[in-house]
């Protein structure tokens, strides 16, 4: 896995470190979130890569009471809804006599932000026979059933004390007077501590014959299977034998204990991916910090050429000039504290998506229900969103179409309303987008400018009224874009400001420049003044990729929006908003 990016401009970037913009002011890209070299190796192992683990604890109260000469022994059992199908993830213990129980045991469920988790709590009166014995061999169906509830995961890790009370049903449509259920969630410690420090070389090997080496760093935990999972790599310094690294901020998540090997390898870059070994270490977190707490160095060490696996100790040395541990404020600490994802979307209305009356349109409303592609983005994208915006009135524009007033427009109000571009939830999207349909001509070309500029507008506008908004703008087409320099420098702009762009392309179109704004590769947009993006906003995903594969649409589309969002919060050190 070398450097992890076999291309030169992708395989200089940093991989789980930190960045840092024109003021200095460190840029985590990674903590606790996504990181582009675990990604890899899980996905290449078919296995899922990082999520956020979450602990619920429950109570309840005024349960109904089942039991003749005594009160009913309540237990709960957790499902999640997948495919249509109730799974269990956990049950608590049982409470005896008890009405209005709290229940010590938790339930773990893994948060991923891009997928809607629905849960669903059933109530149990446990029977006497079963006292004393352990819960997962209790058979439900010998229960006698106290009452179901249901909620969204998002739901309850939205408010502002991560605590959400349900009403208990029978789950048939009959009585609803069963009791509550009170819901809490936390986010296990473990995803929230991070240690933060600098690592720098002195007196490394030069690999190179006309220039000197251009080293970067490789971290990876040692497993007690044998070998290594690398967690993070830093970016490439130039030219330098002595090369001093930006931050990095390693969450316990990705590096266990600190008393884990690690191995530290030094790698001089090349272009070809075939990246030359300078020398490497093994040593634990623990033993970072005490080379950071004597101020002393380790030497790096290189299998020798000669039998009998020696290692040859080299000249070169790894410092630890910062290492500081704290607490890591996650993607749960701020929409829990009132943080919200506003959703934005525009929709292409150019020529190229074909005649909206017949069948081979992309904009083709099927009378039978069946959802096009813009409706399929608008519904899977839309429905995970809205549980993190208050008051779900989403901005909704079109583009690329000409409209009543017979001019061509690369910005118009989905609603009509020239003063009111806001439509009520997700079903107001659907609803004005149909009705434009019947109302626009379709036209061209495709330009981005204008949508974006207007969303950056609105982001912009919100710093001077409240720094708890962030917000995302969903733009689906089907064409090539004609302003790409436009496109791009709106881009920049706007990686200053709360908001993050998600781009689907429907059709087939040849999305490449797509890719480019997308920026995964590593290299960051560059303005035609020669500034560069503070931070990557955009996330591109091809539908017809999606519809090929096993992935789920809104999973890849939101998969880096947390990272996004933490990114932006943690350069301007923006802090939950402390609960009363």
């Amino acid at each position: 896995m070398g450097g992890c990016h076999s291309d030169v401009r992708g395989g200089q970037q940093a991989v789980g470190g930190g960045q840092r913009s024109a003021g200095n002011a460190v840029t985590n890209s990674n903590d606790a979130a996504h990181n582009d070299a675990v990604d890899f190796f899980f996905r290449s192992h078919g296995l899922q890569g990082l999520f956020t683990q979450v602990e619920l604890s429950l109570s309840a109260s005024k349960l109904l009471d089942r039991d003749i000469t005594s009160k009913s022994d309540p237990m709960v059992v957790v499902f999640i809804k997948k495919n249509g199908a109730l799974q269990e993830i956990g049950r608590t213990e049982v409470i005896l006599n008890n009405l209005n129980p709290q229940w010590i045991e938790k339930v773990s469920v893994a948060f991923h932000f891009e997928t809607v988790q629905p849960l669903v709590f059933r109530v149990y009166d446990i029977d006497t026979k079963y006292y004393n014995v352990p819960v997962k061999t209790i058979r439900l169906s010998d229960q006698d059933f106290l009452g179901e509830a249901s909620c969204v995961l998002s739901e309850i890790l939205t408010k502002q004390n991560r605590s959400l009370t349900l009403c208990l049903k029978d789950g048939h449509g009959g009585s609803t007077n069963l009791g509550s259920l009170t819901v809490r969630a936390e986010e296990t410690v473990a995803s929230r501590s991070v240690i933060e420090l600098v690592l720098r070389c002195s007196h490394l090997d030069n690999k190179d014959v006309f220039s000197k080496s251009d080293p970067f760093l490789r971290i990876s935990r040692v497993v007690e299977s044998g070998g290594s999972i690398p967690i993070c790599k830093t970016e490439v310094v130039k030219d330098n034998l002595n090369p001093v690294w930006r931050p990095l901020h390693l969450s316990m998540q990705k590096f266990g204990n600190k008393d884990d090997p690690l191995v530290i390898e030094c790698f001089d870059f090349n272009s070809n991916g075939s990246h030359e070994l300078i020398g490497k270490l093994q040593k634990s977190m623990a033993d970072l910090e005490k080379l950071y707490s004597e101020k002393s160095g380790a030497n790096f060490v290189i299998p020798s050429s000669s039998r009998g696996g020696y290692e040859k100790a080299l000249k070169g040395q790894l410092f630890v000039d910062h290492f500081v541990q704290k607490t890591q404020f996650s993607f749960l600490d701020y929409i829990s504290s009132g943080f919200q994802l506003n959703f934005m979307v525009a929709v292409d209305f150019t020529a190229s998506n074909g005649n909206p009356y017949t069948p081979d349109s992309l904009h083709y409303v099927d009378h039978t229900g069946r959802l096009n592609s813009y409706q399929q983005a608008i519904m899977e994208v839309g429905e995970v969103i809205q549980f993190y915006d208050a008051d779900r009135r989403f901005p909704a524009w079109g583009f690329g179409a000409r409209t009543l007033d017979g001019n061509v427009s690369h910005c118009f109000n989905l609603s009509e309303i020239p003063t009111q571009p806001e439509v009520e939830g997700v079903e107001g999207i659907m609803g004005a987008y149909a009705n434009a349909l019947h109302n626009v001509r379709l036209a061209g070309p495709t330009l981005f400018g204008q949508v974006i500029n207007k969303a950056a507008d609105i982001a912009a506008h919100s710093l001077f009224a409240s720094t708890n908004k962030y917000f995302v703008l969903l733009i689906i087409t089907d064409g090539v874009l004609t302003d790409l320099q436009e496109t791009t420098e709106a881009l920049v702009r706007a990686s200053d400001l709360p908001l993050s762009i998600l781009i689907v392309g429907v059709g087939r179109a040849d999305f490449k420049q797509m890719e480019i704004l997308d920026a995964d590769n590593g290299q960051r947009l560059e303005s035609s003044t020669g500034r560069v993006a503070t931070r990557d906003i955009v996330q591109f995903v091809s539908m017809r990729e999606i519809h090929s594969g096993a992935t789920c649409l809104v999973e890849a589309l939101l998969e880096e929006l947390p990272e996004q969002f933490l990114s932006y919060m943690r350069n301007r050190d923006i802090k939950p908003i402390p609960l009363h």
